[in-house]
């Protein structure tokens, strides 16, 4: 068999049962399954990339991913990931405005900017230069409200755990990436530097902006220091800026991805957590560091 598709349960909103895994199955016409985790992950080998318009059917509108790939060369050993919205539940540049009392505008030109309607780097520099004036505390402050996204920890462990190299690649901001691959354990950090007075914002970043082909250089850099193949490494995002990584990485994950990205992401989790990467590689439940 040569493609293997992977349903993955929301664990919060349904259970991957017999049943379910059975019609699908059926729908694609696929081999015996393996479980990879009871009640929320297993896969399914199939001799050819399924229908996906069966497999949705056969779904009936559950919370559960089903993820077609390759059988081989499953488990990567890179992993580049986004981090608003990805690694961590919100956007850190949008929550950092409402200190600056521009919420609103700002998060309105975000949503240009994930959709792809607008230059994410132009995006950018119009957004920090909004937060002129804004004293350093509100970073911290912003900062102290961030949290990871489920399963967030448990990817970047695990896949550290099997020899892999992890790495947070943000058009967001350092201040963030470096407090938040802390937290998630990634290896390494890169992100656009705000610049201060020692006081307060000027609304001004230092150049040049890492933007969407700056992450594809990333990726393409991380990958050949280590003498890996693309199609070696998984990348993950939601944004407009995230797709050229996404389309280059040998797994490109869509993560409640803005209406472009999903459109045309060859992999995409729409219900479930971070979980549901491990198990996109064949990892089983019993292998993933932190589970429980």
């Amino acid at each position: 068999m040569s493609q293997i598709l992977t349903l993955v349960a929301d664990r919060t909103a349904t259970t991957l049962d017999a049943a379910t895994i059975g019609r699908v199955r059926e729908a694609v016409e696929g081999g015996v399954p393996d479980i990879l985790s009871p009640g929320e992950a297993a896969d399914i080998p199939c001799a050819a990339p399924p229908d996906q318009a069966a497999v949705r059917a056969s779904l009936v509108a559950q919370a559960i991913d089903a993820i077609a790939a390759p059988a081989d060369r499953r488990r990567k050993k890179l992993l580049l990931a986004d981090m608003d919205s990805t690694i961590v539940t919100g956007e850190t540049l949008d929550e950092l405005a409402i200190f600056a009392g521009v919420g609103a505008e700002v998060a309105a030109i975000t949503r240009l900017s994930m959709n792809g309607e607008i230059d994410f780097a132009e995006a950018l520099r119009r957004r920090v230069a909004m937060l002129k004036g804004l004293d350093l505390g509100a970073l911290e402050r912003t900062w102290r409200g961030v949290r990871l996204s489920p399963g967030a920890r448990e990817l970047v462990a695990t896949m550290r755990a099997h020899g892999a190299f992890t790495a947070l690649v943000s058009g967001g901001f350092t201040f963030f990436t470096a407090r938040v691959a802390a937290q998630a354990g990634f290896d390494a950090h890169r992100a656009n530097d705000l610049i201060d007075d020692g006081h307060a914002l000027t609304g001004a970043l230092r150049e040049p902006i890492l933007d969407r082909d700056a992450k594809l250089a990333a990726l393409r850099a991380f990958a050949a220091e280590r003498g890996l193949a693309l199609a070696d490494t998984l990348a993950v995002g939601d944004g407009a800026n995230d797709l050229a990584m996404l389309r280059a990485a040998g797994t490109g994950v869509a993560y409640h991805a803005k209406p472009v990205v999903a459109a045309e992401a060859r992999a995409r989790v729409d219900h479930g957590g971070l979980r549901a990467l491990l198990f996109i590689q064949g990892y089983r439940a019993n292998e993933i560091v932190g589970d429980g």
